[in-house]
C-alpha cells in the first residue's frame, strides 16, 4: 500500500517532532519544515497528500504558504495549526483555502481523526472529478479538451486552470438549466468549501474573458440574478 506524505509545518520544535513521531508510528512518511519558507520549499520540490500548517511561523506565515500553494495545488488537504483561539483567524485561514483548523493544545487522537476526515473527503473529491469530466466535447465555438485543459478555435487554443475546466464541464452537462451558485460551488469546489460565492462570480467573470466575445455582454454563460448561472450553446 502506498504511504501517505504529509508535510509538517511547525516552528516550535518540540510540538514538530512530536507531530513527526506520532504520523511516523501510524504509518505516514513525513517530511518537516521548521518556517513558512522552508514549508514551500519543500513543497515545490516534492508531491503530498496533506499538509499540516502553523499559523504563526518566521520566515513566511501559514496565511501566506497557505494561498500560495491553492496557487500551485487546489485540492491538496490543508489542516491549520495555531495556539490563537479567535474565531477571525478560523475564518482567514478556512476562506485561504484550508480544509480544517485545530488550535493548539490538541489531542492527538483528534487530530487523527480530522486527518482521517479530510483525506476522505479529498478521495471522494477525486473520483467525483472523474465522473465530471468527458475526454472532449463541444463548448458553444470551442472544442474543450479535458486532457490537456485546453479550449481550441480556428486553430488558436486558450489554456484553462483546473477550476475553470471543472465549470465548463459542469454547465456542459445541465445546458440550458438555470443553475443556483451553491449548487455550483457544491460540485466545482467541494461541498466542505468554506468560501462565499464571491468567489465563484470571480472565477465566472475571468471564464467569460476566454470564452465570450465580449465579456460584457456574455451569450454563452449568462446570469440569472438572484438565483445563479446558465449555459446556453
Amino acid at each position: 500500500m502506498t504511504q501517505i506524505k504529509v508535510l509538517v509545518a511547525e516552528d516550535d520544535m518540540n510540538i514538530r517532532m512530536g507531530l513527526v513521531d506520532t504520523l511516523e508510528s501510524e504509518g505516514f512518511r513525513v517530511s518537516q519544515a521548521k518556517d513558512g519558507r522552508q514549508a514551500m520549499q519543500l513543497f515545490e520540490n516534492d508531491s503530498f497528500d496533506l499538509v499540516l500548517l502553523d499559523i504563526m511561523m518566521p520566515e513566511k506565515s501559514g496565511y501566506d504558504v497557505c494561498r500560495d500553494i491553492r496557487v500551485i495545488n487546489e485540492n491538496i488537504p490543508i489542516i491549520m495549526l495555531t495556539a490563537k483561539g479567535e474565531e477571525i483567524d478560523k475564518v482567514v485561514g478556512l476562506q485561504l483555502g484550508a480544509d480544517d483548523y485545530m488550535t493548539k493544545p490538541f489531542g492527538i487522537h483528534e487530530l487523527l481523526a480530522r486527518i482521517s476526515a479530510v483525506l476522505r473527503r479529498s478521495k471522494k473529491q477525486k473520483n467525483k472529478d472523474k465522473g465530471l469530466f468527458q475526454e472532449s466535447f463541444i463548448f458553444g465555438d470551442f472544442e474543450v479538451d479535458t486532457k490537456t485543459y485546453k479550449l481550441s478555435k480556428a486553430g488558436r487554443n486558450i489554456d484553462l486552470s483546473k477550476r475553470e475546466l471543472k465549470l465548463i464541464c459542469h454547465f456542459h452537462a445541465h445546458q440550458g438549466e438555470v443553475l443556483n451558485r451553491d449548487n455550483i460551488l457544491n460540485v466545482v469546489w467541494g461541498i466542505d468549501y468554506f468560501g462565499t460565492t464571491r468567489t465563484l462570480d470571480q472565477h465566472i467573470a475571468q471564464l467569460r474573458k476566454k470564452i465570450e466575445v465580449d465579456p460584457s455582454k456574455p451569450v454563452l454563460i449568462t446570469t440569472v440574478h438572484g438565483v445563479g448561472y446558465r449555459y446556453e450553446a
